[in-house]
């Protein structure tokens, strides 16, 4: 095996223009599982930052009150003490729509006055396509004078409320208004990573191509803009000091830095036609699967997405597709909800109709049999290939909004048997079989010291496992929640069908708003990333 057979090449990439190298080597990558271990890790890395260091940040949405522990602190004080240090703080926040259409407008602009009361420099961006937004995820640290130091923190967890959750899945006391359905305190299931080496340098220039973008910051909303001006808000981005080289190899992780930015007018200078790597690294890792791909995911939905599992199924008779997403939307409505279902449905049907017995999707429950909302975006290929990152599986992450994510390919082995699941010589690797087993170990109550792991290394075993133990828990509330409760947290997903004349008019919204398409129109046209 080669790192080229999975990750993508320079030419693959098709982005001659920017700066970001075709994957870095030398890496350490750790998987954060829940917002409480990587708020701790966050906290602990920042306090340490001293002057002349760098905090470098993206986020979708910032909560300036959300603590960051129990006792604080929280992320306005955490970044705004760090600039009062004198460390160079530095950070994009989207520009969100409206509260009242139950966005963050409010708290990302509070965040971003705040930090920049301190001494810091947030800015709200809005260099997106209409309706988009930016979703990346990211936190760089940079200390010029000790690079064996530097660390990088990139997934699916914002710097707000709802996100503070721990295994228990009790939820954060602080929380976001969701669907009743999840509580006055959703439980909330997701995954950040945290990378040091050489790749951090890469995570830099991301950050570092984005604040210099000559284009303007509202260059989408002329009203906001207006708004801006009369405010004196700050719209020009000051000069970032001189990007530091890239930290020494530490680990035996390559690390592929995948992207989604849209085709927009005005061009981005660092990606005029978009990026969807995201997308093209997805194709590439699913193309090679043969006996599992194990996601979780908030969405799951689009059938451009669906095609490329249904036709893997189709090619390979031993391979298994393993899901895990929500039970229910994060939105409640007559109008709202339907377009969040009718995505979905569509694209497990595609998968189902492809290979009804190999597809196995599922929900997470606490122990109290409350649902959990997985906001997570996690894949695993075959335990060779693993990505944890921003973007979900839809076609809106692949091509309409900013998204990151950091693919994984360890070049160690994994002794245990089976050492080579899908045959091809490549040879399970030691983080994605990790990082599945971690997760799993949660999801069906198994031991987090790996000792009831035998069942859950060999394919076709883990998920006649999985199976089992989701079938046994839906069982026991079938049969009126008699007798002790079986162990494990997950139920077979089980969506409510729509009505026909409810996905008439349901189908062309979630298309059109939910799910919109931002390739240019050639790319359209030719069906291709």
């Amino acid at each position: 095996m080669t790192v080229e057979d999975w990750f993508l090449s320079t030419g693959e990439r098709a982005n001659p223009i920017s700066e970001l190298p075709a994957w870095a080597d030398g890496n350490l990558a750790e998987p954060l599982i829940h917002g409480a271990a990587y708020f701790d890790r966050l906290v602990r890395e920042v306090e340490a930052l001293e002057a002349g260091d760098h905090l470098f940040f993206t986020d979708w949405r910032g909560d300036p009150d959300q603590r960051m522990r129990p006792d604080g602190p929280t992320v306005a004080q955490l970044f705004a003490r760090a600039a009062q240090r004198g460390v160079v703080v530095k950070g994009l926040i989207w520009r969100s729509h409206l509260d009242t259409l139950a966005y963050s407008e409010a708290e990302n602009r509070d965040l971003s006055e705040t930090i920049s009361a301190a001494g810091g420099e947030v800015l709200l961006d809005q260099r997106v396509r209409r309706g988009g937004s930016h979703h990346q995820k990211l936190v760089v640290l940079r200390r010029p004078g000790h690079p064996e130091r530097d660390v990088a923190f990139a997934g699916g967890i914002d710097l707000c409320h709802s996100r503070r959750d721990d295994a228990t899945h009790r939820g954060d006391p602080q929380a976001v208004q969701m669907s009743p359905r999840y509580g006055p305190h959703p439980p909330w299931h997701d995954v950040q990573l945290a990378v040091r080496g050489p790749v951090v340098g890469a995570l830099d220039t991301v950050f570092r191509e984005r604040w210099t973008d000559p284009m303007p910051l509202d260059s989408e909303n002329p009203m906001a803009y207006l708004r801006d001006r009369l405010r004196g808000a700050d719209l020009r981005p000051d000069p970032l000091p001189e990007q530091p080289p890239d930290p020494p190899p530490c680990g035996p992780h390559h690390v592929q830095v995948l992207r989604t930015y849209p085709a927009v007018r005005p061009r981005y200078s660092f990606a005029p036609d978009g990026e969807r790597t995201v997308a093209r690294g997805y194709t590439k890792a699913v193309r090679r699967a043969r006996r599992l791909i194990y996601v979780e995911d908030q969405y799951l939905w689009s059938k451009e997405v669906a095609e490329l599992f249904a036709g893997a199924l189709r090619r390979h008779p031993e391979l298994h597709l393993v899901a895990v997403v929500p039970r229910f939307p994060d939105v409640d409505g007559r109008l709202a909800l339907p377009p969040n279902m009718v995505g979905r449905e569509q694209a497990l049907a595609l998968c189902q109709q492809a290979a009804a017995d190999r597809v196995h999707v599922f929900d997470v429950e606490n122990h109290d049999g409350g649902p959990v909302y997985v906001h997570a975006k996690v894949c695993v290929v075959d335990d060779v290939w693993a990505s944890v990152g921003s973007d979900n599986f839809n076609r809106r992450s692949w091509t309409h909004d900013s998204e990151l994510s950091c693919a994984v390919l360890d070049g160690t082995r994994d002794e245990r048997a089976p050492v080579d699941p899908a045959g091809l010589g490549d040879g399970a690797r030691t983080f994605a079989r990790d990082l599945r087993l971690r997760l799993w170990r949660e999801h069906l109550d198994r031991p987090d010291d790996g000792s009831a792991d035998d069942d859950l290394l060999d394919p076709a075993d883990a998920v006649a496992a999985i199976t089992a133990a989701a079938d046994a828990l839906q069982d026991w509330y079938d049969r009126g929640r008699v007798g002790p409760r079986p162990p494990g947290r997950l139920r077979p997903h089980r969506p409510e069908r729509l009505a026909w004349y409810t996905r008439a008019w349901a189908l062309p919204a979630y298309r059109l708003v939910y799910d919109p398409d931002g390739r240019p129109l050639r790319a359209r046209l030719a069906g291709r990333w």
